[in-house]
């Protein structure tokens, strides 16, 4: 993720109502011969991986419109309701959480990366230094927010009730803990750090608090089998998830200069990912499951 807060059912129903009321059209992508450009939502359209790949979009002749959101809460809405044709953001579990949220079937159809998530500090050099009772900020979406928590766990900074799970909350950080921690949106992690102690910062954001991913005082490991459901993804709408352009413009994303560039802006942190559409549909299912239990 590569990327804010995700909505709750009800927030995510009328954010998607809103968008509704605005749209005016459909997106431009159903055919591969269509004149209009393939829209896709990011978070981060800067990123020197989206200017190689415009290039070399233009290079085999596709037409290609990069849409840049500033928080996670807008490109599946915008997706859903037809405003883009393709969004590239986000991890297979926010993914979950949208859908479970909203009742959508936005389907992954293809895998990018898994980055590390991380705790940063201005104040101190590392975990150790983070005196009792210090605050850090943790992203509030409901994914990463459980995701950080394990991260502040793993570090020995907070006790988690029952060990902690995908599905923690701020409600199971026991009093025994050493720290205390503060949900806000993602991109207010970054700016967090000029008042608190710490904070847990997605890499989309690492950057705007002055830092290089490589900064942080501990981080989760990107490679393992229990990072699955981190897994980055381009993500369509389920009625176009095997249209013909849209594997094209997968294929030119996974050019070597492309996907260089996409690791060296992650500071070298991010692990590529080549799991297969219909894998990727597998864990979703899994992770959806999972997610409409943990709400029961």
């Amino acid at each position: 993720m590569s990327r804010k807060t995700l909505l709750s059912a009800a927030a995510a129903l009328a954010a998607v109502g809103l968008l509704a009321s605005c749209a005016s059209g459909t997106a431009s992508g159903d055919a591969a011969g269509s004149d209009e450009p393939i829209t896709i939502g990011v978070v981060g359209a800067a990123d020197e991986q989206w200017k190689i790949f415009e290039a070399k979009a233009e290079e085999a002749g596709i037409e290609v419109e990069i849409v840049d959101f500033q928080d996670y809460a807008q490109p599946n809405p915008a997706l859903t309701q037809g405003e883009l044709d393709l969004n590239q953001f986000q991890h297979l579990k926010y993914l979950s959480e949208y859908n479970v949220a909203a009742g959508e079937d936005l389907v992954p159809i293809a895998a990018t990366a898994v980055y590390p998530l991380g705790l940063y500090s201005k104040q101190f050099s590392s975990v150790e230094e983070i005196p009792e009772g210090a605050e850090i900020a943790i992203p509030n979406d409901p994914s990463n927010l459980a995701r950080a928590l394990l991260v502040l766990q793993d570090a020995g900074l907070v006790v988690l009730r029952d060990g902690g799970s995908a599905y923690s909350t701020e409600a199971d950080v026991l009093p025994e803990s050493k720290v205390k921690v503060t949900p806000v949106s993602a991109e207010q992690t970054a700016i967090a750090l000029n008042s608190i102690a710490a904070s847990i910062i997605n890499n989309d954001f690492v950057t705007d608090a002055g830092l290089e991913p490589t900064d942080a005082l501990y981080q989760d490991d990107a490679g393992s089998e229990g990072a699955r459901p981190y897994i980055n993804v381009w993500v369509a709408r389920a009625d176009d998830a095997d249209n013909p352009a849209y594997a094209k413009i997968i294929e030119l994303f996974k050019e070597t200069e492309v996907q260089d560039a996409l690791v060296a802006q992650s500071g070298g942190t991010a692990v590529l990912a080549n799991q297969t559409a219909e894998e990727l549909q597998g864990y979703l299912a899994d992770i959806q499951a999972d997610t409409e239990s943990a709400q029961d």
